[in-house]
This record gives structure tokens, C-alpha cells and sequence, in this order.
């Protein structure tokens, strides 16, 4: 599973006996990425048996407390655990304001460092970029200043043919050169990459489209991406309160799937009124066929 994404909440503002507010815990090339952090997320860390140390990136889409009110708690935990390396937290200004005016309220400090890096509105851009993955963010169109994240997994090392370089008589210093695509001339020979390594597959592209009304904009920054992660807090007989609250209905996330040309749709942070999201499919698949509604604890394999 060298890229999953794990969904902790897949509701909207009002948590349900079925759905935590948003959070989704992503793994990529060993990278380990929290998106959101809405009530109750360290808890559903927990029963999911994810490692809270492991998580190195934090990026909070917009300052609505169904998707940040349980930061404080779990920086709190790792602090209590031990926690010792410094932690990246990615938001909106204000962000690092209201996190630190809690912590200090009640006294305290943490053991690790806490690296804010602030977002600025209507922006897009890198936020962390590595030999394996990228990390960019994008504007959505919500009450208050929100990004959107696509995820990359970067193309991995070619593998080698093993056999065929030994029985060619290249030499082993030469291998890593061979798998980073490069040629080899050696002693009157070429030893062409192509000839000894095998591709391992394609970049791969998880896409996170946090609270926002309908945005066509964002079919550029979510093009082709694997699967995309859309609001679908309402269906199409609540347009008027979706254009309200400035959300999105299950009809605009399909949508947007279509035009963006993605792998597969993903739909969440519905509305605590709905049982469950069958009738969101209903309303998505006649424009968006490969789609479904995220469940707290689905896991999803890229």
C-alpha cells in the first residue's frame, strides 16, 4: 500500500452516530499526511490503528470547526506520547492564532516544534515537494478562505532486469545510474536503460476538494487525477440552501469528475439529514459513472 487514503470523517458540521466530521488520513512513498482535522479525529486514529508519530504534514482547508476542532487534542496526544520531531501544519491565516492562544490558555508547551506555514487567500502553489511526493494547494469558493490539495506520488525508480545485467556484464556500480533512466558507456559498450529496467507504473494523483460551492476553475488543478475527493453536502432538491451555504450537491462533484477527466469520484461531507449516501450516487452516476460515497473507515488504494 505504498499510497492509501483512509477517511476518519465523512460528515459535514453536525457529527452522526455513523460520521466524524472530516479528516482522512493519506500514506504515500512512506509520507504520512493528515488532511483536516474536525472533532473526534484522534479517535477514529486510534480505532483505525494509525500511528500518530508518524504524521509529518497536517494541511487544514479552511477555519470551519468541523474540520480543525480536533488539532489542538491531537497535538496534545503526541505531546503526552513523547513526541520529540516537528510537525508541519499547512492553513489559512489565522490558523496559528487560534492553535496557539488554546495551548498557551492552558499553560502549557509541547516537546516538538510546530511549524506553521499559512496559506494565502485565493492562492495556489507548492506547499512541500520531496524526491517522492508533491504536495500542491489551490483556491476553492467557500464563506471563508479554503484550499483544495492534489497529492502526487512522483514516478518511482525504474526496476531493474537483474539477470539480463548480469548475464550482459554490467557492472553493479552502474545499476543506479541504469534505473534513474540514464545510459551507460562502459569499456567500448552502451548499455542502454531501456534494454535493462522496467517502468514502475505512472505518477499516481489523489485530489481533496474541501467545502465549496461549484467552481469550475478547479477542473484545471484536478485534471486526470486518480481519484478525486468532492463535497456533496446536498442533493439537487437543496440547491437554494446549497447556494446558501455556498456547498456543493452531488450533482456539481460529478460534474466536476466529468470535465476533469478523473479516475474515480469520491463524494463526502454529506449532510447529517441523509441516512446514508445512496441517493447521492443516484443523482452522480448518470453524469459520473465510477463514483461512491466515502465511509468513515474506507480505506482506498491508488
Amino acid at each position: 500500500m505504498s499510497f492509501s487514503v483512509t477517511i476518519l470523517g465523512s460528515g459535514a458540521a453536525i457529527p452522526t452516530s455513523r460520521r466524524n466530521p472530516t479528516a482522512q488520513y493519506v500514506q504515500c512513498s512512506e509520507r504520512h499526511v493528515l488532511i483536516d482535522c474536525g472533532e473526534g479525529t484522534q479517535i477514529q486514529i486510534r480505532k483505525l490503528g494509525i500511528k500518530f508519530q508518524r504524521i509529518n504534514h497536517i494541511l487544514i482547508s479552511h477555519l470551519h470547526g468541523d474540520h480543525y476542532f480536533g488539532l489542538v487534542g491531537l497535538l496534545s496526544t503526541m505531546h503526552l506520547m513523547g513526541r520529540e520531531k516537528s510537525i508541519q501544519i499547512f492553513g489559512p491565516p489565522g490558523l496559528k492564532a487560534l492553535i496557539m492562544s488554546q495551548i498557551h490558555a492552558g499553560g502549557g508547551g509541547f516537546t516538538f516544534e510546530i511549524n506553521f506555514i499559512e496559506l494565502e487567500k485565493d492562492s495556489s502553489g507548492i506547499l512541500f515537494e520531496d524526491a517522492k511526493i508533491k504536495i500542491n494547494y489551490f483556491p476553492l469558493s467557500h464563506r471563508v478562505s479554503t484550499s483544495g490539495f492534489v497529492i502526487t506520488q512522483k514516478v518511482k525508480e525504474r526496476k531493474l532486469r537483474v539477470d539480463k545485467a548480469k548475464e550482459d556484464g554490467v557492472k553493479i556500480e552502474h545499476y543506479h545510474r541504469l534505473k534513474a533512466g540514464e545510459d551507460i558507456e562502459f569499456e567500448g559498450k552502451v548499455f542502454l536503460s531501456e534494454n535493462y529496467t522496467e517502468s514502475s507504473g505512472p505518477e499516481l494523483k489523489y485530489a481533496f476538494c474541501s467545502d465549496t460551492e461549484y467552481m469550475s476553475s478547479v477542473i484545471e488543478f484536478v485534471k486526470g487525477v486518480d481519484l478525486l475527493y468532492h463535497e456533496a453536502t446536498f442533493l439537487e432538491d437543496l440547491r437554494d440552501r446549497a447556494i446558501a451555504t455556498k456547498h456543493s450537491t452531488a450533482s456539481d462533484a460529478a460534474n466536476i469528475a466529468k470535465e476533469a477527466s478523473v479516475g474515480k469520484l469520491l463524494m463526502g461531507h454529506l449532510s447529517a439529514r441523509y441516512e446514508n449516501g445512496n441517493l447521492h450516487i443516484e443523482e452522480a452516476r448518470p453524469i459520473f459513472e465510477n463514483c461512491l460515497v466515502a465511509e468513515d473507515g474506507d480505506q482506498f488504494i491508488l
